[in-house]
C-alpha cells in the first residue's frame, strides 16, 4: 500500500499519465532509452571572442564529423573528396551553391550528395530515439527525412519507392533545400552537449556573436570564467565592473562586442577624455592593435587617451569598493594611496618606485579615490547603456540560466578557474562575519551572491553587495575564477620594474599536477575520486615548453590551449577540446583557424591531432550517465502509480483499452 503523501504525489502524476495504458507505454518507452549509447560531449574553454574559430569547432563536432567521414567513406572517396563532403556539411548554405556551379552534372552532384550525406545521418542517429532526431527537424522537411533515413532499398518494393524520392527531390529543384538540412542535421547528430568551460569574452572581436551561437545551440551549459563575470558584473550595474570592461576593451582595441554588439556608447567617454588628456602623450596607454593600418593615429591616440581616463577612474572606484568590503583584505591594492604625487613615486612593500607617468588632473592628493563631477558623469552614462543594453542583458540572463561557477557531470568536476588553496594543500578559507567557506561551501556561496548582484531589485544594499562579489570574483586573490595573489593592472601601466608585474598564481596551480589533491578536490565535491575527472581551464597549456594537459595521472585534463589568437605564440597551438564518447575521453589539440572564407573556398580545416586519454572497459550506454539516473527514477515512479492503478489506490481517469 502506498502512503497518504505519495498518493498526493502520483495523483499529480496522474494528470500527465491518467491510465495503466498511459503509464505502461512511458515506462517502456524510457525503459528503451536507458539501452542507447551515450552521446558524444564536447568540452571547449577560453574561446575569448574567437567567433569564427569557435563557430568552426562547433560545426566540425571537434572534428569528430571527419573521423566518421574517413571512417565510413575510407574506401570509397579519395582524400580530397572527403574533405570536399566534411566542408559541404560544415557550411552547407554557402558551400552547395559554389559545387554547383563547378560540377559536371548538377542532378548527379545533387543525388550522390544526398546518398552519402543519407548515409553518414543513418550511423549518426543510432544514438538517439526515432522521436528525437525528428525534433531537431523542421517540420516541413522532417517527414521526407525520415522516410529518407529508414531507407530500405534491399528489400523487396522498397528499392523503387526510395529511388522515387530522390528523384522527385531533384527533379522538383529540391536537393540544395534537403542537402542543407541533412548537413544540419550531421552538425546537430554529432554533439549531443557542449560543455563551455569559461571565458567567453574579451580579447577577440566577437564575444556576442558566440553568445548568439550557444542561445541557439541545442544543448549547453556554461561554467563562468573570470572574464565572463566581469561582463556580467558589468550588465549587473557595477561601477567597477563597467570601468574594467571599458578599459579592457580599448587596451586591446576591440570595441566591436562593446560598441556592434551591445550597442554601448563610448562618446561621453571620448569627449571627457579629449578635454581632459588633450595636452597628454599618454603614450604608456597606447592600444595593443596590429600596425595593420586598421586604425589611424588619431583613432589611436583617441583611444589611449580614453584608456588612460578610464583607467583613472578604474581604479578610483575599486580603492573605493575595496574599502567598502575589508573583509576582501585587499588593502594592498589601494596603491593610490600609496602614492606621492608630488614626488612621483608610489610604495609598495616598503619600496618607493618611481611613476613612469605623472600627470593625474582629475586626482585630488588629499581624496586620490574620490571622483570628479565630470568623472561621474561618464560613468553614470556608460552604466545606463550597459543596464539598458538589451543584447546584453539577454546573454546576461542566458549566462545565468545557463551557467554556473562549477558544474557536476556525470560524476565528473567542470570549472574555469581554480579550487583556492594553502602551500600545504588544505583548501584556503574566506571569512565573512566569523565564519569560514572553504571549497564547495565557498564556490556554493558566490555562484549565489553573483545571482544575487543580478537579479535583487528590491533591496538595493544587497545588490550592491552582490555586485561587489562579482569584481570580487574578476580579480581578488580567493576568487575561485581569478586564482592569482594580485591583478598587477596599476603596476603595469605606471611602474617599470617587472618584479612589480608578476601575478604570483595560487598554490593550486602547482598542486593540481599530483594525484592526491585531484582526489581530494573530487572527494570534496562527493565524487568517486578513482574515477571522476576534474575539467579546468583558464590558464593555457604551454605546448611549446613541453607542458601537457593530462594531469594527476588523468583525474584532471586542463583545456585551455591558446584558442585566442592573443596566447597561440604563447602555447603554440590553438586550444584544446575535450571528447567524451561512449568508448571513452579523447583530447584534441587544434591548430589555428585561418578563416571561414578559407575553410569554404579553398576547404581548410582546423587541422587536429586527436589522443585518446582514456577508454571505457565496455561502451557506455544512457543508463551510466546523469540522464539515465534521471530516466530511471521517472520509470520508478511510474511504476509505483501502475501499482496504485493496480491495486485502486488511484483510479483511472481513461479506462485501458
Amino acid at each position: 500500500m502506498v502512503d497518504e503523501k505519495e498518493v498526493r504525489y502520483l495523483t499529480l502524476l496522474a494528470e500527465k499519465y491518467p491510465s495503466i495504458q498511459a503509464a505502461s507505454n512511458e515506462i517502456i518507452n524510457l525503459s528503451a532509452q536507458l539501452q542507447l549509447l551515450k552521446g558524444t560531449e564536447h568540452f571547449l574553454s577560453d574561446v575569448h571572442g574567437e567567433h569564427e574559430a569557435f563557430q568552426h569547432v562547433i560545426r566540425n563536432g571537434a572534428g569528430s564529423i571527419w573521423r566518421k567521414i574517413e571512417e565510413i567513406f575510407a574506401d570509397s572517396l579519395t582524400k580530397r573528396e572527403q574533405r570536399n563532403l566534411a566542408t559541404l556539411i560544415y557550411y552547407p548554405e554557402e558551400k552547395v551553391p559554389l559545387m554547383l556551379q563547378s560540377v559536371p552534372d548538377p542532378a548527379e552532384w545533387s543525388r550522390l550528395t544526398l546518398v552519402r550525406l543519407i548515409k553518414l545521418c543513418k550511423l549518426l542517429t543510432s544514438k538517439y530515439r526515432r522521436e528525437t532526431v525528428r525534433q531537431f527537424l523542421p517540420p516541413h522537411v522532417a517527414p521526407l527525412i525520415e522516410e529518407l533515413l529508414d531507407e530500405q532499398a534491399k528489400v523487396e518494393n522498397k528499392a523503387d519507392y526510395y529511388q522515387s524520392l530522390l528523384e522527385t527531390i531533384i527533379d522538383t529543384g529540391r536537393a540544395q533545400h534537403y542537402i542543407v538540412h541533412l548537413s544540419e542535421l550531421i552538425q546537430r547528430l554529432a554533439i549531443t552537449r557542449l560543455h563551455v568551460i569559461g571565458d567567453i569574452y574579451d580579447r577577440g572581436p566577437g564575444a556576442h556573436l558566440i553568445l548568439d551561437a550557444l542561445m541557439e545551440y541545442h544543448q549547453v551549459d556554461i561554467q563562468w570564467g573570470n572574464h565572463d563575470i566581469l561582463w556580467m558584473g558589468a550588465a549587473a550595474g557595477s561601477d567597477a565592473c563597467i570601468a574594467n570592461v571599458v578599459r579592457t576593451c580599448l587596451r586591446y582595441g576591440n570595441m566591436e562586442t562593446l560598441e556592434n554588439g551591445y550597442g554601448v556608447s563610448l562618446l561621453p567617454l571620448a569627449s571627457f577624455a579629449i578635454e581632459t588628456y588633450a595636452d597628454d602623450p599618454c603614450e604608456l596607454f597606447r592600444p595593443k592593435v596590429p600596425q595593420d593600418g586598421e586604425f589611424s593615429q588619431q583613432e589611436i591616440r583617441l583611444m589611449a587617451q580614453m584608456q588612460k581616463a578610464m583607467a583613472i577612474i578604474q581604479f578610483k572606484l575599486e580603492s573605493q569598493l575595496i574599502k567598502r568590503r575589508p573583509h576582501y583584505k585587499m588593502d594592498d591594492r589601494l596603491l593610490l594611496d600609496k602614492t606621492d604625487f608630488a614626488a612621483g613615486t608610489v610604495l609598495i612593500d616598503g619600496t618607493a618606485y618611481p611613476l613612469l607617468d605623472k600627470h593625474f588632473p582629475t586626482i585630488d592628493p588629499l581624496r586620490p579615490d574620490a571622483l570628479t563631477a565630470a568623472e561621474q558623469a561618464v560613468v553614470d552614462k556608460l552604466r545606463h547603456s550597459f543596464v539598458h543594453s538589451r543584447k546584453l542583458q539577454q546573454h546576461t540572463r542566458f549566462l545565468f540560466a545557463n551557467g554556473s561557477i562549477y558544474l557536476i557531470h556525470d560524476g565528473n568536476l567542470l570549472y574555469h578557474g581554480c579550487i583556492a588553496m594553502n602551500d600545504d594543500g588544505s583548501f584556503r578559507s574566506f571569512n565573512v562575519d566569523g565564519r569560514a567557506f572553504a571549497g564547495k561551501a565557498f564556490l556554493d556561496r558566490v555562484d549565489r551572491l553573483a545571482r544575487q548582484g543580478y537579479f535583487s531589485t528590491d533591496n538595493p544594499a544587497q545588490k550592491q553587495y552582490g555586485m561587489d562579489a562579482m569584481w570580487f570574483l574578476w580579480c581578488a586573490p580567493e576568487s575561485p575564477l581569478f586564482g592569482k595573489e594580485k591583478m598587477a593592472t596599476f603596476e603595469r601601466y605606471f611602474l617599470a620594474d617587472p618584479v612589480t608585474h608578476k601575478e604570483k598564481r595560487n598554490a593550486y596551480y602547482a598542486l593540481r599536477d599530483t594525484v592526491d589533491t585531484a582526489e581530494k578536490i573530487l572527494r570534496e565535491f562527493g565524487l568517486d575520486s578513482k574515477n571522476g575527472h576534474i575539467i579546468n581551464g583558464h590558464v593555457p597549456v604551454k605546448v611549446v615548453k613541453g607542458e601537457r594537459p593530462v594531469k594527476a595521472n588523468g583525474r584532471l585534463i586542463v583545456i585551455d590551449g591558446g584558442f585566442s589568437r592573443a596566447y597561440q605564440k604563447e602555447t603554440g597551438i590553438a586550444g584544446y577540446t575535450l571528447i567524451s564518447n561512449s568508448r571513452g575521453w579523447l583530447l584534441a589539440a587544434h591548430q589555428p583557424f585561418e578563416s571561414r572564407q578559407r575553410a569554404i573556398c579553398d576547404e581548410v580545416d582546423m587541422d587536429s591531432e586527436t589522443e585518446i586519454i582514456e577508454s571505457h572497459p565496455e561502451r557506455m550506454h544512457i543508463r551510466h550517465t546523469d540522464e539515465g539516473k534521471a530516466i530511471q527514477r521517472d520509470i520508478d515512479q511510474l511504476k509505483a502509480l501502475l501499482e496504485a492503478y493496480r491495486e485502486g489506490s488511484i483510479k483511472e481517469r481513461r479506462l485501458s483499452v
